[in-house]
């Protein structure tokens, strides 16, 4: 990989785990605030889904912004955002504001996949392992995040660990003024600006007409191969938001208790009442994740991506349905479950973000992005709210049970975008 490969590289990373550090966090937070506000797993879903679902409604719009605009201007932005959005969080007194925070968390947040993996596929020749790299600092914020919040949460209320989280925002704004790069150096665009040339960083100019630009680009990116692709994107976010969102609460009903059969702390201590054993599992099978998203996404430079999306969707349907089995066999057998569901889960993203290259135009990529992330982060959100709902009327087992249909056919349309579409 080239300097300006690892620039680009290296920026997107830094975004990618500031964005993840808050979005995996709030999983954490969620068990506080059942609790704190008497609030119902559907409840808190819906409140939870709503600031997920903007993540992914507003991917469109920024994906949109993408193809006209600079990558770091609109990442900043997004940075900023986010950090001021937690710090509103960090005032909550009821659910109103938190629902406010986390929906502008939301808008904020949805800049950066559009913008970073159009900027990987335009700006990176190894666009594979970029998308790897990427996905596994994505992965770093989703395991760490999770991490510090339960370790802080430890020593201080919610809302002091809230405002804590916004120091990384500030950092990755920092870092993000430093970073120089050439956003179309791995492409030439059909409009004449060969890859290399420094017209604005790299960056597309504004469109005179943006809304008939919009519809008409639209119409030429839903392909059958793309479209396709899409709905099978929306199956991970289905399952992914609907897994996470309430896996460290389902994680503490298989755990022992840390002040009985492990004992790590004295009963009586400010520790063992405040230290949730559910939330490090859960922060460990999102560490695990690491190698899933590095394993992934060097698939995609070596085989087909939609022969792999099916292998790995299968593979990910198959451990849902034994997660809760296994699961209750004992602590050892939870680690090895929750370690292979992390690998699994995390395996998928590179390999959906280079089959979306794979079926759209260079000059369209942020385009494609926003209708993806639309897609997994936005109706995707809506697993959130199902899986809430589920837990309040059906047992764990059956709630992963019926989140596995997801992956499941997940797969089956990876198959035929593999057998009956091909490469387009």
């Amino acid at each position: 990989m080239d300097e300006n490969g690892r620039s680009i590289v290296t920026f997107t990373m830094v975004s990618h785990a500031i964005v993840h550090t808050y979005e995996l966090s709030v999983p954490i937070l969620v068990v506080i605030w059942l609790t704190e506000f008497s609030l119902t797993t559907a409840t808190i879903g819906t409140i939870v889904a709503v600031g997920y679902a903007l993540f992914g409604m507003g991917a469109l719009p920024s994906g949109i912004l993408v193809d006209r605009y600079s990558t770091k201007s609109m990442v900043l932005i997004g940075l900023g955002g986010m950090g001021a959005s937690f710090l509103l969080l960090s005032v909550a007194q009821g659910t109103a504001t938190i629902a406010l925070a986390l929906g502008l968390w939301g808008v904020f947040a949805s800049v950066h996949h559009p913008a970073a993996l159009s900027l990987i596929s335009t700006g990176v020749s190894e666009s594979g392992t970029g998308f790897a790299y990427h996905g596994m600092a994505g992965n770093l914020g989703i395991a760490f995040g999770p991490f510090i919040t339960a370790s802080l949460l430890i020593a201080f209320d919610w809302r002091i660990v809230t405002a804590l989280l916004v120091v990384p925002a500030v950092l990755a704004i920092g870092y993000a003024f430093t970073a120089e790069f050439d956003e179309m150096a791995a492409v030439s665009t059909d409009g004449g600006r060969e890859a290399g040339s420094d017209d604005t960083d790299g960056a597309p100019g504004p469109d005179p007409d943006p809304l008939s630009s919009f519809l008409a680009d639209s119409k030429s990116l839903f392909t059958v191969g793309f479209s396709l692709a899409l709905v099978i994107v929306l199956m991970n976010g289905l399952f992914y938001r609907g897994a996470l969102t309430f896996l460290p609460e389902m994680l503490g009903d298989f755990l022992p208790s840390v002040t009985d059969s492990i004992q790590l702390f004295d009963p009586g201590s400010r520790i063992a009442r405040k230290f949730d054993l559910g939330s490090y599992l859960y922060a460990g099978l999102l560490t695990v994740g690491i190698a899933g998203q590095y394993v992934g996404g060097k698939l995609t430079d070596r085989i087909p991506v939609s022969a792999g999306l099916a292998a790995a969707f299968a593979a990910l349907a198959v451990v849902s349905i034994l997660f809760v089995p296994v699961a209750g066999m004992g602590l050892a057998p939870l680690i090895a479950i929750s370690a292979l569901f992390g690998f699994a889960l995390f395996t998928i993203q590179p390999l959906y973000q280079a089959t979306i290259a794979e079926y759209s135009p260079p000059d369209d990529r942020g385009l494609s992005y926003g209708y993806t992330y639309l897609a997994n982060f936005g109706v995707g959100a809506t697993g959130a709210a199902i899986a809430g709902y589920l837990l309040g009327v059906v047992s764990i087992g059956r709630t992963f049970l019926l989140l596995a249909l997801a992956p499941t056919l997940g797969a089956l349309l990876a198959v035929v975008l593999y057998a009956v579409v091909g490469e387009e």
